[in-house]
């Protein structure tokens, strides 16, 4: 991100807003963490053969909280005075971008957990953007921009 950062301010953009996903998107692989741990915790307790399986349980466990938290902290939503990009990945960088010049419409989706938890998915011409944190403020970061 370093090196699009200084590629974006050359070229006289300002960075407006820049927002990893919202920590929900966590909890589904964390969960799943927790009850593999749990179960390969169960089976070590247990003679040999079988212990050897829970502790590939519990190594499969935290293999799925690392690559979960890894993913959501290598992914960035960011909103400059000209576009709208989403960059992920850590070997291989992917961008996905939006000129805010050819954007026509900007929608806010929020579920009822959305409202509750401060979550959304903010619709920028082709792009959606989902589990935004603070997705209002967001819209009408997008909708200030696009006028």
């Amino acid at each position: 991100m370093r090196g699009e950062r200084r590629r974006v301010l050359a070229s006289a953009e300002e960075i407006c807003l820049e927002a990893r996903r919202h920590g929900i998107v966590l909890v589904r692989p964390l969960a799943w963490s927790i009850l593999l741990g749990g179960v390969g915790g169960a089976l070590l307790t247990l003679p040999w053969p079988v212990s050897v399986v829970g502790a590939g349980v519990v190594g499969i466990g935290a293999v799925v909280a690392l690559r979960a938290v890894w993913k959501w902290e290598r992914t960035r939503m960011v909103v400059t005075t000209e576009k709208v990009f989403v960059v992920n990945g850590t070997l291989r960088r992917r961008a996905r971008t939006v000129r805010l010049a050819a954007v026509e419409a900007v929608e806010l989706e929020q579920s009822l957990s959305g409202q509750l938890l401060g979550y959304g998915t903010v619709i920028v011409g082709s792009l959606a953007l989902d589990h935004v944190p603070r997705p209002k403020r967001f819209y009408r970061l997008l909708e200030r921009l696009t006028d």
